[in-house]
């Protein structure tokens, strides 16, 4: 009973508080852009007939940098270690942040978004993968959960920031919050599986061997699968709330920011309720599962709905966001299903990879909404990312209490 209770006690050591605070600040400015993506484009002279067009060119292009650097920082935290990723990654995403706030012209803006993005891609993925690796096999779902948990919620402080202060000053707050965690993880201890591997001649970080072996790769692109249904969602769904809103019928104006926080309270809401059962049923695959049909439905409601007023409208963001609500088990499975020599390089590529699909997913739904109108195109991309995640999770291994200090 008394080693139960020690266990117990390593959910709220300093790894998994500073992962959690990392992962808050990181989803801050991750999700900052899309609640400030109107005023700030119209505050650089942008006219109202290109705001969609040029908040989806700034949107790919925070992407397409997140899917560089979840490459650099998973081979190197990996190679070098995860706290090195811990470390660089905030410094990065915190000064392109506090830049976001001094640019005057688009093309300012779209640069360094993009640089924002490599830094974001580092944080999520090495938390998790440390969290994972210094707690019990019993507990690490529950250590995962309270980091996605918590750091979700980083999206509602972006909102009221946003809220209160000019578009400026919220990304200057977004900085400064990122520097302020930098000296907390000057205490951080590195993960004890990984430096027994460090040791060894063990290849680490090799991110091509995830290609050299049929097996392995199937495994990397099912965990990247699983999670399309998730950005589609925050990506498409509820990043273009506005647009979804006029087209649904909904009378009164509907704020980008007000969505993403609605948002993100039912994805946190959703992380805690998937990572207890989780626990409870000592599965990952079921509990995915469910969630995956839960966001069918969900999105299918969204779109269907009634053209109520803005109060039902985002209270069927926040049950998108429930249903979303696994992406704590998605990167925990990531990090689970590889051996520790390439767990980082996984468990960082594989939410960029889910992230960038934004990629994808914004030109195809705008090519079919010239003809199918926005709730049409999104039904029908939505369908495409459900599917596809469906078949993943049907063909993937079981990891709940897997060991995890073993190599590929």
């Amino acid at each position: 009973m008394q080693e139960k209770s020690s266990s117990y006690k390593l959910l709220f050591s300093l790894p998994v508080i500073v992962a959690a605070l990392g992962y808050f600040v990181d989803i801050y400015d991750l999700l900052l852009f899309s609640i400030v993506r109107v005023p700030s484009l119209r505050s650089l002279g942008i006219p109202e007939s290109q705001l969609l067009d040029k908040g989806v060119l700034l949107i790919n292009s925070q992407m397409a940098g997140m899917l560089i650097g979840g490459i650099f920082w998973g081979i190197l935290g990996d190679k070098k270690g995860r706290l090195s990723v811990l470390f660089g990654s905030i410094v990065l995403y915190s000064l392109a942040n506090i830049a976001n706030g001094f640019v005057t012209n688009i093309n300012q803006y779209v640069i360094l978004r993009f640089v924002a993005g490599i830094g974001l891609a580092g944080e999520l993925g090495a938390g998790i993968t440390l969290v994972a690796e210094i707690l019990p096999k019993e507990i690490r779902g529950y250590g995962t959960t309270i980091v996605a948990s918590i750091g979700v919620l980083g999206a509602v402080l972006a909102y009221f920031i946003a809220d209160i202060y000019d578009w400026r000053i919220a990304y200057f707050i977004g900085g400064g919050l990122g520097l302020l965690l930098l000296v907390l993880r000057f205490n951080v201890f590195e993960s004890s599986v990984f430096s027994a591997v460090k040791k060894s001649k063990t290849v680490r970080g090799d991110f091509f061997m995830l290609f050299t072996s049929k097996k392995r790769f199937f495994k990397y692109l099912r965990c990247i699968m699983i999670g399309l249904p998730i950005w589609f969602v925050i990506g498409i769904l509820i990043t273009f709330s506005p647009e979804f809103a006029k087209a649904i019928g909904v009378v009164e104006p509907v704020k980008a920011g007000k969505a993403v926080m609605f948002a993100y309270i039912g994805l946190s809401m959703g992380d805690m309720s998937s990572g207890l059962l989780s626990q409870f049923l000592r599965s990952r695959r079921k509990v995915v599962f469910s969630f995956i049909i839960m966001t069918a439905g969900a999105t299918a409601f969204y779109l269907l709905q009634p053209s109520g007023g803005s109060a039902f409208f985002y209270g069927t963001c926040w049950l998108l966001g429930f249903a979303i609500g696994y992406w704590a088990l998605f990167v925990t499975i990531a990090a689970e299903q590889f051996g520790t020599n390439l767990r980082a390089t996984v468990a960082t590529t594989v939410p960029n990879f889910v992230r960038g699909s934004v990629n994808v997913f914004t030109p195809l739904f705008l090519m079919l909404a010239h003809d199918h109108g926005v709730l049409g195109s999104a039904g029908m991309v939505g369908s495409l990312a459900i599917v596809v995640a469906l078949l993943a999770v049907w063909k993937m291994e079981e990891t709940f209490a897997k060991e995890l200090d073993y190599t590929e």
